[in-house]
C-alpha cells in the first residue's frame, strides 16, 4: 500500500509544501463545499454550547416522558454507519479480498471520521460531558450496556486511529492487528448498543433478542452505501477517473448493499407480521403509529422507499455500472437510514408504558418533534463529517494504495 502522505525521504519543508499544494489543488466548488460544512460544524457547536449553558430542559423538546431525543437518533446513526464502514474495510485489508482493497483505507478513515460525529452528538446530549469521560474511568459499571458501549468504541476509536496511522506509513501487519481487534471491538459495542434497547422490559417496542443482529446487518448495509457514496464523490474532488479496479470495487460494494437491504427487508416484513397477528399490546401500538398512524410518513416514505426500495432497485437497475445511478442510490440509503434511527427511538418512547391499564392521561400517543436547537446540533454532525472528508481527500492524497 502506498504511503497516504509522502514519501519519509523527504524533509519537513518539503512534506509541508506538499500539503500546501494539495489543499490548493481544489477547485470552487471544492472550497464551497468546505466552507459550508465548516460553518455548519461550527454553528453545530454553539448550539451544543448554548444548550449545555441554558439547559437541555428548557432548550430541547425531550420531557420526562421522551428522554430521548433526535440527538440519540443522529448518534445511533453515525456509530452504526461507523461500524458498517470499519466491517467494509476489513473485507480489504485485514481480510484479503483484493477487490475491497482501493477502498479500504477509506473506508477507515470514514469510519474514524462519522464516529467522531456520533461522539460530537452524544457530547451535546450529556448535560456536563466531562463528567462522563472522568467517572468512566474511575467510577465503571461492568453491569451497564451503556457504559460497555461507550467503552467500547472509544476503544475502537483508538485502535482504528492507530490503524490508519500504520496503513499511512506502509507497516501492514500492525495495522492489520488494530484492524481486526477493532473490528471485534466495534462488533461488540454495536452488541451493545442494541442492548440498551433490546434488554428494556418496560418498552415492549424495543424488547427482544433480534436488535443486535438487526444493528448489525443495517451497519453493513449502511456501510457498504456510504463507502459507495463517498469513493463516488471522492474521485469528483480530486478529478480522476474511475479506474476499472475501481468501478470493479464499487460493483462489489454494490453487492453487499443487495444483500443486505433483502436481508432488512426480510426483518421488517416479519418483524412487522408477527406484531400484528399477537405481540403485546405495547408493540402492537408502536407498529400501527408506524403503518397508519403519526409516523406513516417517515416509516413508509424514509424507511422502506429512501432507505431500502428506491436504492435496491435503483443499484439492480445500475449493472454496478452506472456510477450516477449508484451515487442516487447510495445518497437516499444513508437519508432513510437516519429516518430508520429515528422511527426506532422515538417510537419506542411514544407509547405510554400506561397504556395496558388505561391510566387517566396515559392512554394515548406522546408527542415529539426536534427543537431548532436539536435539529442544528444534527445538521453540525453531518458537516464534521463533510468537513473533514473533504480535508482528508487533500491532506491524505485521496487515499491512494497499491497492492501489497
Amino acid at each position: 500500500m502506498a504511503n497516504g502522505i509522502v514519501p519519509s525521504s523527504l524533509t519537513l519543508g518539503e512534506i509541508e509544501s506538499a500539503l500546501v499544494g494539495r489543499l490548493r489543488s481544489g477547485g470552487n466548488g471544492y472550497y464551497v463545499a468546505v466552507l459550508l460544512s465548516g460553518v455548519l460544524m461550527l454553528v453545530g457547536a454553539i448550539a451544543a454550547l448554548y444548550a449545555t449553558v441554558g439547559g437541555h430542559h428548557t432548550i430541547y423538546n425531550v420531557t420526562r416522558e421522551i428522554p430521548w431525543g433526535v440527538l440519540i437518533s443522529g448518534y445511533i446513526f453515525f456509530v452504526v454507519t461507523a461500524t458498517g464502514l470499519c466491517l467494509i474495510s476489513s473485507i480489504g485489508h485485514i481480510f484479503g479480498s483484493k477487490t475491497f482493497m482501493p477502498i479500504a483505507q477509506r473506508a477507515v478513515f470514514l469510519s474514524i471520521v462519522t464516529l467522531m460525529s456520533g461522539f460530537f452528538v452524544i457530547l451535546a446530549e450529556i448535560k456536563v460531558p466531562i463528567r462522563m469521560l472522568i467517572y468512566n474511568i474511575i467510577s465503571p459499571n461492568f453491569t451497564s450496556s451503556i457504559w460497555w458501549m461507550g467503552t467500547l468504541y472509544g476503544f475502537a476509536l483508538c485502535l482504528m486511529i492507530f490503524e490508519f496511522i500504520f496503513l499511512l506509513i506502509g507497516r501492514h501487519r500492525p495495522a492489520i492487528a488494530c484492524g481486526f481487534v477493532a473490528l471485534l471491538a466495534e462488533i461488540a459495542a454495536i452488541s451493545n448498543l442494541a442492548g440498551v434497547f433490546g434488554l428494556l422490559n418496560g418498552r415492549e417496542f424495543w424488547h427482544g433478542p433480534y436488535l443486535p443482529i438487526f444493528f448489525i446487518a443495517s451497519a453493513m448495509m449502511v456501510g457498504a452505501s456510504a463507502i459507495i457514496f463517498f469513493q463516488i464523490l471522492a474521485q469528483k474532488v480530486n478529478g480522476e477517473p474511475f479506474t476499472p479496479m475501481m468501478r470493479t470495487c464499487l460493483a462489489g460494494a454494490r453487492k453487499v448493499a443487495i444483500l443486505m437491504i433483502c436481508i432488512i427487508l426480510f426483518f421488517t416484513i416479519w418483524r412487522t407480521v408477527s406484531t400484528l397477528v399477537g405481540m403485546p399490546n405495547g408493540q402492537y401500538v408502536g407498529v400501527m403509529a408506524m403503518l397508519t398512524g403519526p409516523y406513516a410518513l417517515s416509516f413508509w416514505g424514509g424507511e422502506i422507499l429512501m432507505a431500502l426500495l428506491a436504492p435496491l432497485v435503483l443499484y439492480i437497475l445500475s449493472r454496478g455500472t452506472n456510477i450516477r445511478m449508484m451515487l442516487l442510490a447510495s445518497g437516499l440509503m444513508l437519508l432513510g437510514a437516519f429516518f430508520m434511527r429515528y422511527n426506532m427511538v422515538i417510537v419506542g418512547q411514544i407509547i405510554p408504558v400506561y397504556i395496558d391499564l388505561n391510566v387517566t392521561g396515559f392512554t394515548e400517543l406522546l408527542q415529539y418533534f426536534p427543537s431548532t436547537n436539536e435539529i442544528i446540533i444534527t445538521l453540525g454532525a453531518f458537516g464534521l463529517t463533510g468537513f473533514l472528508f473533504l480535508l482528508g481527500e487533500k491532506i491524505f492524497n485521496g487515499h491512494k494504495v497499491e497492492d501489497h
